[in-house]
């Protein structure tokens, strides 16, 4: 099982999503440990995970070994082994090194069908392999619109959560991230974000157990850049973000962990 938080963190995680060969990976891994390197005590304010794409693990694993940023992965198989082809397993993410895992993100849910109930398979096989899951849980347009947005974030956290121990729930990590805000440039607003936010916190409490809400690390993703951070870090809700396009630059992306460690 991945180790509990020593408190309720400060996280920015970049999702590279399909982006970066092997070297570009490194290299921008490499400008980035550099830039975190200058500033010392920020860095300690603030964990910071990369996620590239399977092909780039290996390299990104040694340019940023020493660096004290973390490795994570965008997605992984329920079992350990088997004939599951094109399919990348638990075991095979710890022996690269990795820490994190993005799970249940809206591209695999809604571009490529995945279910809440696999989302939770996968949620337990991460814990079971020693990887902090990253559970992703937001709503389409057309549900915010017509006022489920509560509805879908219950569903959907309440589908992952069930029947979890609360100590294993606090070693997780939660992004909410409104499918309408991903890719598009719209940004929830910060009220927004926080009000989603207190929903996964009292859905946490009443599925898990009192106080599991509180201790769980929760993220807010889509279309988070250097120009809105600041203002979507003043809630006090939120503990950082799951960064897509914004984590393919240094600069910008330096910028987004800035904002979330003046909020430490």
């Amino acid at each position: 099982m991945a180790k509990a938080w020593p408190r309720r963190p400060r996280l920015v995680a970049g999702n590279w999503k399909m982006n970066k060969l092997p070297a570009e990976g490194a290299a921008l891994v490499r400008e980035l440990a550099a830039l975190r390197a200058a500033d010392p005590a920020a860095a300690k304010a603030c964990e910071v995970a990369i996620c590239p794409p399977f092909t780039a693990l290996p390299a990104v694993a040694e340019a940023l070994r020493g660096s004290g940023l973390h490795l994570g992965a965008q997605n992984m198989h329920a079992e350990t082994s088997g004939a599951f082809t094109g399919e990348i397993a638990g075991p095979m993410l710890t022996a690269l090194g990795c820490r994190f895992v993005v799970l249940g993100h809206s591209e695999r849910r809604h571009g490529m069908g995945e279910s809440d109930e696999q989302v939770a398979q996968k949620l337990r096989a991460a814990l079971r392999d020693g990887l902090t899951p990253i559970v992703c849980v937001g709503e389409l347009l057309d549900e915010r619109e017509a006022g489920h947005t509560t509805e879908v974030i219950v569903r959907q956290v309440t589908t992952a959560y069930a029947g979890l121990e609360p100590e294993a729930a606090k070693t997780t990590v939660i992004a909410y991230e409104p499918v309408w805000a991903i890719g598009t440039g719209k940004v929830a607003t910060p009220e927004q974000a926080r009000d989603a936010h207190r929903v996964i916190r009292a859905t946490l409490d009443r599925v898990v157990g009192a106080g599991t809400g509180s201790a769980v690390a929760i993220l807010y993703g889509g279309s988070v850049n250097a120009k809105n951070a600041a203002s979507l870090f003043a809630e006090e809700d939120l503990d950082g973000a799951l960064v897509g396009g914004a984590s393919l630059e240094a600069a910008g992306f330096s910028a987004v962990i800035g904002a979330a460690t003046a909020r430490a």
